[in-house]
């Protein structure tokens, strides 16, 4: 959202050019544009991801741009991934904390000890610690690179060891250490003493306790960078004489020097996290067969989609779900048309057809934002870059004028990009996704069916969609369907709403068009549009996207813009003597081909048409000691090495390579997961280059717009609203019964529901409420299995582990196991 009340720049200016990242722990994943001088910048930016791997905090730092230095960091906010839930879709403001080398500590160590008595030659008993720091994992990456290495001391009220230290492990934050330090515990006790420990050395073996620092080995002048530490008491050996775990690392104790929170000002967020624990298909058939029978149950608002629609509180939170899932199957076309069916029954004046916010507006908006996402990029994507860019004046409200700009002038800039626009949107008929074209013939029937009388009813039934919830919100905040990267400015964002507003008006088909307007001088500018040619290029173009068997439009497809963006790429080798070395480089990715250039516009130097990326797929860290690396495997076994930002950002390439060469006849089976580098693979030791691959590759993708969605995945998430409205559901159950018995005025809290046929559906009710308590039992069931078989102190669970710690005090309250 924004910030407040930061604090003022040192300089005479005292404001600042800010802006804010997004990270998993300290892995930058996002970054919103920069806000020119001010304390109070307002951001508005969305960013959505797929979480690729396991985190502890999701981190938010504002940042003060500095053109000669590097960009200061004023504050953070970092929530824990257990506290995500607490905050889930509401807005809040967080207090922004200081950063230091302390609030930055992320990655786990895997440690072993075993303390054992020796007889020395004189046959005095002694006590010796052994210490093995065997490796380490996610350790912070400072300053673009991690040279990490681990002291150990043995620290006591009396004494402290001097700190022993392992070697520096180069370029990497999951160093293998496995090292071994031994530390005198005890001094030696004099022959007559018999007992393990006399008392004074059981004393001091409790109070003593063995500290492990880990370093970031700096060539700069400052010193060490410091990267975590961990403090264990030596009490707990005395129950077991050796102890083997993974701990989380934990920052310094600064002795409690607390710093004011209030002096940094803060931030508001609005976080919106899910996390779905998937089972196997067949776990879900019978819900998911109830769900896809939806469009041929009679009546439609008795069948489990509608029902969903309507328990949930807000219609968004169904049609998400259950668009992706209809896609999936191929079923979308016939849900939405019964659900659209049934509503245009209900309407009673066609001027309000498909205004409200219902399940069929919802499900409409949602499948144009998957479907018609390439088709926006290739209708507006090149004029908003421009109108972005050039930033001319458009502004045509008299009182809104800047000094020095002509009110003429900036009306004929407005109304040449509107043409523009315009001129785009009603040409492109034929790149109108045909799963929308078909949604579109089922409402114009529908609509022209129920309203006869009506001749406009079969467009307006259509531009209510493609018009006022399609264009024009991409035209308004092209940020929120990926048309440009952030918010645009507020001068861009003055002239893309009075664009809007005006193709609105333009495609809404209305009888008196300037009256549409409050404002007058919108009225005035319309005026340039009140011809006959623009009304007649709306219905030829509403014509051919809701007529049905359109020619197929393949044939003429233009090449889309899927993805682009800078990443890193290691030399292909193409030429035969040339270093192998690592260059920045723009990659484009189109349905055709796959290319790269030195910069944005330049000519490409390579390109790999589609057809012969043969396999797309990670790369281990250890081929070249750099994270997010994953491979394009061509044929003749060339492979092109590239290196993307974060892990984000690696597994959304991945994604759409996978999905646009999953066709591919000559797709690979198996493939090398390491380089092959000083002559044999680093993963199978194989020496000759050409030798098969030694993994399978990972499953790929389905390739149309059955779009990488999970339906698995999809369902779990129905089951869940269907789980967290389950009162809902139940007092719908009694709303069936009480109107299939007494027909009298309704009861005020079962008038909400939509029901038509109330046995019909009692029946679909009752099977939701098996079909949920069904699933609501395999998810106890995995729970309590997974409970038994989890160790504290493992990998998966290092001690320190907060989300754990919490997982088995609500374990302890439902089970009685013990742990």
């Amino acid at each position: 959202g924004e910030a407040k009340n930061l604090p003022t720049y040192p300089g005479p200016n005292k404001m600042r050019d800010c802006y804010c990242t997004v990270n998993l722990d300290q892995e930058e994943v996002f970054r919103t544009k920069i806000v020119e001088k001010s304390l109070c910048p307002f951001y508005g930016e969305d960013f959505y991801c797929e979480i690729p791997r396991t985190f502890r905090h999701l981190s938010f730092y504002i940042f003060d741009r500095d053109v000669f230095r590097r960009d200061s960091i004023i504050g953070k906010v970092a929530i824990q991934k257990e506290d995500l839930q607490k905050y889930h879709n509401r807005d809040t403001w967080f207090q922004l904390q200081h950063v230091d080398a302390d609030s930055e500590v992320q990655g786990k160590v895997h440690l072993e000890l075993r303390l054992s008595e020796v007889i020395t030659d004189t046959g005095v008993i002694c006590h010796k610690l052994a210490t093995r720091v065997l490796e380490c994992q996610g350790l912070p990456i400072v300053n673009g690179q991690c040279d990490p290495y681990a002291t150990v001391t043995l620290a006591g009220p009396s004494r402290q060891s001097e700190a022993k230290k392992t070697k520096v492990k180069k370029k990497t934050n999951n160093p293998h250490f496995d090292e071994v330090f031994y530390f005198e515990v005890t001094r030696p006790s004099s022959c007559n003493k018999k007992s393990h420990f006399d008392i004074e050395d059981v004393d001091e073996v409790d109070k003593m306790e063995i500290r492990v620092d880990l370093w970031n080995a700096s060539n700069l002048k400052f010193g060490d960078e410091f990267l975590g530490e961990l403090r264990l008491p030596l009490k707990f050996l005395r129950q077991s004489s050796s102890y083997e775990a993974w701990y989380f690392l934990q920052p310094r104790d600064n002795g409690n020097k607390s710093l004011k929170p209030d002096d940094l000002g803060s931030l508001r967020l609005n976080v919106v996290y899910t996390e779905d624990h998937v089972f196997s298909s067949d776990y879900y058939s019978p819900l998911r067969d109830l769900l896809l029978k939806s469009a041929d149950v009679e009546p439609v608002s008795a069948s489990a989609a509608h029902i969903l629609g309507e328990v949930c509180r807000e219609k968004q939170e169904a049609a998400i779900p259950l668009v992706r899932l209809f896609l999936h199957y191929g079923k979308i076309v016939p849900f939405i048309s019964a659900i659209a069916n049934a509503e245009v029954k209900r309407t009673q004046d066609p001027n309000t057809i498909f205004r409200g916010n219902s399940l069929t507006s919802k499900c409409i908006d949602e499948t144009m934002k998957l479907a018609g996402m390439h088709y926006l990029q290739v209708t507006l994507k090149p004029i908003i870059d421009e109108i972005c860019q050039v930033h001319k004046p458009c502004e045509i409200d008299p009182v809104k004028l800047k000094d020095g700009e002509n009110l003429e002038n900036n009306r004929e800039n407005l109304r040449q990009y509107v043409d523009r626009i315009f001129t785009v949107i009603t040409k492109s008929g034929v790149s109108c996704p045909t799963v929308m074209c078909d949604i579109f013939f089922s409402l114009r029937e529908s609509a022209a069916k129920r309203f006869q009388g009506d001749l406009d009813v079969r467009y307006t039934a259509v531009s209510s969609f493609i018009f006022l919830r399609f264009f024009a919100p991409a035209i308004l905040s092209p940020n929120l369907f990926q048309l440009t990267p952030h918010h645009p400015d507020p001068q861009t964002s003055r002239t893309l709403t009075l664009i809007s507003k005006t193709i609105q008006t333009l495609g809404s088909l209305s009888k008196s068009k300037s009256a549409n307007f409050k404002e007058s001088y919108m009225a005035t500018f319309y005026d340039y549009f009140n011809e006959q040619k623009y009304a007649d290029a709306v219905k030829n173009f509403l014509d051919l996207i809701s007529s049905s068997g359109r020619r197929d439009h393949k044939s003429i497809e233009q090449p889309i813009l899927l993805k682009e963006g800078f990443m890193i790429k290691r030399a292909q080798g193409r030429k035969r003597f040339g270093m192998k070395n690592f260059k920045k480089r723009w990659f484009r990715l189109t349905n055709h081909e796959f290319t790269y250039q030195k910069s944005k516009g330049d000519h490409p130097l390579c390109s790999i048409p589609i057809e012969n990326i043969l396999a797309v797929e990670r790369l281990e860290e250890e081929s070249f000691k750099m994270k997010n690396m994953f491979q394009v495997i061509q044929p003749e076994r060339r492979v092109l090495y590239i290196q993307a930002n974060n892990c984000v950002e690696a597994k959304d390439w991945i994604d759409i390579l996978t999905k646009v060469s999953q066709c591919n006849k000559k797709r690979l089976t198996v493939y090398h997961p390491s380089a092959y580098l000083n002559g044999h693979w680093l993963c199978c030791k194989a020496t000759a280059d050409n030798t098969p691959g030694c993994t399978p590759c990972t499953g790929g993708l389905p390739a149309n717009i059955q779009l990488d969605i999970d339906g698995d995945r999809e369902t779990e998430r129905i089951y869940s609203l269907f789980n967290l409205y389950m009162p809902k559901l139940e007092k719908m159950q009694e709303a069936c019964g009480s109107k299939s018995v007494y027909d009298g005025p309704e009861e005020e809290e079962y008038s909400t529901f939509i029901i038509d046929d109330p046995k019909e559906t009692y029946k679909t009710l009752k099977l939701i409420i098996e079909g949920v308590g069904t699933l609501e039992q395999e998810h106890a069931q995995y729970k309590r299995d997974k409970f038994k078989k989890t160790k504290y102190g493992s990998q998966e669970h290092p001690i320190g582990d907060k989300s754990f710690q919490t997982y088995i005090r609500q374990q302890s309250e439902i089970s009685a196991h013990s742990i």
